[in-house]
């Protein structure tokens, strides 16, 4: 399994019109061929409560970055919640865990 990972920076005092969006959203991502998993945290640090971790489990990298990044899913995805983000995120993905406890 493929982990992609972001953290996402909301505009300050957009949180809960993001979490709407994404709710709107998720449904998009979780149809798509060798999606497996999805987790959106808050961040709990003080100053950083705009600040989200998205973390979506894919069979595989290309299940993501040609599978969904070229679906029709998603510009939609990208209309209801990139315009949330300041700085935009950087997407990153990692394979399979090497420790765990």
């Amino acid at each position: 399994m493929i982990l992609e990972s972001a953290l996402l920076d909301v505009r300050p005092g957009q949180e809960e019109g993001f979490l709407a969006a994404f709710a709107e959203a998720r449904p998009l991502i979780a149809a798509q061929h060798g999606f497996r998993s999805l987790e959106l945290r808050r961040c709990l640090d003080a100053g950083s409560t705009s600040r989200f971790l998205l973390q979506v489990g894919w069979d595989t990298l290309e299940d993501h970055t040609e599978g969904f990044r070229r679906s029709p899913e998603y510009g939609r995805w990208r209309e209801l919640l990139h315009h949330f983000y300041d700085p935009f995120p950087t997407v990153e993905h990692y394979g399979e865990p090497l420790l765990t406890a």
